[in-house]
Protein backbone atom coordinates (compact mmCIF):
# COMPACT_ATOMS: atom_id res chain seq x y z
CA UNK A 1 0.00 0.00 0.00
CA UNK A 2 1.43 3.49 -0.82
CA UNK A 3 -0.24 6.77 -0.01
CA UNK A 4 -1.64 6.71 -3.83
CA UNK A 5 -3.48 3.83 -2.82
CA UNK A 6 -6.68 3.77 -0.95
CA UNK A 7 -8.34 1.82 1.75
CA UNK A 8 -12.10 2.38 2.67
CA UNK A 9 -12.71 2.42 6.40
CA UNK A 10 -16.21 2.36 8.06
CA UNK A 11 -16.29 2.21 11.87
CA UNK A 12 -18.66 2.10 14.59
CA UNK A 13 -19.51 1.77 18.25
CA UNK A 14 -22.30 0.84 20.21
CA UNK A 15 -22.91 0.65 24.11
CA UNK A 16 -25.79 -0.61 26.04
CA UNK A 17 -26.27 1.64 28.29
CA UNK A 18 -23.77 4.88 28.12
CA UNK A 19 -21.72 3.49 30.34
CA UNK A 20 -21.87 0.02 30.01
CA UNK A 21 -21.48 -3.09 27.83
CA UNK A 22 -19.74 -1.97 24.31
CA UNK A 23 -18.72 -2.96 21.56
CA UNK A 24 -17.09 -1.86 18.06
CA UNK A 25 -16.90 -2.06 14.71
CA UNK A 26 -14.84 -2.11 11.20
CA UNK A 27 -15.16 -2.96 7.77
CA UNK A 28 -11.71 -2.37 5.43
CA UNK A 29 -12.11 -2.47 1.69
CA UNK A 30 -8.98 -2.72 -0.41
CA UNK A 31 -8.74 -3.87 -4.07
CA UNK A 32 -12.02 -5.30 -3.59
CA UNK A 33 -11.12 -7.38 -0.48
CA UNK A 34 -13.15 -6.95 3.18
CA UNK A 35 -11.44 -7.53 6.52
CA UNK A 36 -13.58 -7.24 9.73
CA UNK A 37 -12.30 -6.45 12.83
CA UNK A 38 -14.55 -5.87 16.13
CA UNK A 39 -14.34 -6.11 19.81
CA UNK A 40 -15.79 -5.63 23.29
CA UNK A 41 -15.41 -4.03 26.44
CA UNK A 42 -17.52 -4.70 29.49
CA UNK A 43 -18.21 -1.10 31.11
CA UNK A 44 -17.42 1.78 28.60
CA UNK A 45 -18.92 4.75 26.56
CA UNK A 46 -20.62 4.72 23.19
CA UNK A 47 -17.79 7.56 22.67
CA UNK A 48 -15.21 5.44 23.32
CA UNK A 49 -15.97 2.59 21.06
CA UNK A 50 -16.66 5.48 18.54
CA UNK A 51 -12.96 6.13 19.05
CA UNK A 52 -11.73 2.46 19.23
CA UNK A 53 -12.95 1.29 16.02
CA UNK A 54 -11.14 4.02 13.97
CA UNK A 55 -8.04 3.32 16.40
CA UNK A 56 -8.39 -0.39 15.67
CA UNK A 57 -8.77 0.05 11.95
CA UNK A 58 -5.83 2.53 11.23
CA UNK A 59 -3.77 0.15 13.29
CA UNK A 60 -3.52 -2.53 10.98
CA UNK A 61 -2.54 -0.68 8.21
CA UNK A 62 1.20 -1.89 7.48
CA UNK A 63 2.00 1.02 5.48
CA UNK A 64 1.37 4.67 5.27
CA UNK A 65 -1.76 5.18 2.78
CA UNK A 66 -4.67 7.34 2.07
CA UNK A 67 -7.53 6.47 4.26
CA UNK A 68 -11.24 7.05 3.12
CA UNK A 69 -12.81 6.59 6.78
CA UNK A 70 -16.86 6.90 7.01
CA UNK A 71 -18.55 7.23 10.47
CA UNK A 72 -21.82 8.06 11.85
CA UNK A 73 -20.18 9.78 14.90
CA UNK A 74 -19.63 13.63 14.85
CA UNK A 75 -17.61 13.34 18.07
CA UNK A 76 -15.19 11.69 16.08
CA UNK A 77 -15.06 13.29 13.19
CA UNK A 78 -15.10 17.01 14.71
CA UNK A 79 -12.98 16.30 17.25
CA UNK A 80 -10.07 15.41 14.51
CA UNK A 81 -11.00 17.71 12.30
CA UNK A 82 -12.06 20.59 14.69
CA UNK A 83 -10.72 20.26 18.69
CA UNK A 84 -7.87 18.21 18.39
CA UNK A 85 -6.14 20.80 16.64
CA UNK A 86 -7.42 23.62 19.89
CA UNK A 87 -7.04 20.61 22.58
CA UNK A 88 -2.99 20.10 21.91
CA UNK A 89 -2.30 23.46 22.03
CA UNK A 90 -4.10 23.98 25.28
CA UNK A 91 -1.86 20.72 26.60
CA UNK A 92 -5.22 18.67 26.41
CA UNK A 93 -7.87 20.75 28.04
CA UNK A 94 -11.07 21.96 26.43
CA UNK A 95 -12.21 25.68 25.60
CA UNK A 96 -13.19 25.96 29.40
CA UNK A 97 -9.99 24.68 30.80
CA UNK A 98 -11.25 21.26 31.45
CA UNK A 99 -9.14 18.18 31.01
CA UNK A 100 -10.49 16.60 27.40
CA UNK A 101 -12.17 13.27 28.25
CA UNK A 102 -10.80 10.46 26.22
CA UNK A 103 -7.60 12.02 26.13
CA UNK A 104 -5.60 8.43 26.40
CA UNK A 105 -7.56 7.95 23.06
CA UNK A 106 -7.41 10.72 21.20
CA UNK A 107 -3.78 10.81 21.60
CA UNK A 108 -3.66 6.99 20.12
CA UNK A 109 -5.74 8.42 17.16
CA UNK A 110 -3.63 11.46 16.51
CA UNK A 111 -0.65 8.91 16.71
CA UNK A 112 -2.06 7.13 13.78
CA UNK A 113 -3.15 10.19 11.75
CA UNK A 114 0.54 11.20 11.77
CA UNK A 115 1.19 7.98 9.61
CA UNK A 116 -1.72 8.21 6.82
CA UNK A 117 -3.36 10.51 4.69
CA UNK A 118 -7.15 10.30 6.00
CA UNK A 119 -10.49 12.21 4.40
CA UNK A 120 -13.17 11.83 6.98
CA UNK A 121 -16.64 11.28 5.82
CA UNK A 122 -19.56 11.50 7.92
CA UNK A 123 -23.28 9.90 7.30
CA UNK A 124 -26.39 9.46 9.59
CA UNK A 125 -26.26 6.59 11.61
CA UNK A 126 -28.84 3.55 11.00
CA UNK A 127 -29.46 5.48 7.06
CA UNK A 128 -29.10 1.92 4.97
CA UNK A 129 -25.53 2.69 4.66
CA UNK A 130 -24.19 -0.23 3.64
CA UNK A 131 -20.27 -0.13 5.33
CA UNK A 132 -22.23 1.73 8.46
CA UNK A 133 -24.60 -1.02 9.17
CA UNK A 134 -21.97 -3.70 8.34
CA UNK A 135 -19.75 -1.95 10.81
CA UNK A 136 -22.65 -1.10 13.70
CA UNK A 137 -23.76 -5.02 13.44
CA UNK A 138 -20.22 -6.08 14.08
CA UNK A 139 -20.36 -3.58 17.29
CA UNK A 140 -23.16 -5.52 18.00
CA UNK A 141 -21.90 -8.93 17.13
CA UNK A 142 -19.09 -8.15 19.75
CA UNK A 143 -21.59 -7.51 22.58
CA UNK A 144 -23.96 -10.23 21.91
CA UNK A 145 -21.02 -12.82 21.87
CA UNK A 146 -19.58 -11.67 25.28
CA UNK A 147 -22.45 -11.71 27.37
CA UNK A 148 -23.97 -15.26 25.87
Amino acid sequence: MSQSETVELFTDGACRGNPGPGGWGVVLRYKGRERELYGYEPETTNNRMELTAAIRGLEVLKRPCTVDLTTDSEYLRKGVTEWMPQWKRRGWRTASNKPVANRDLWEELDALLQRHHIRFHWIRGHSGHEGNEHADALANRAIDEAQE
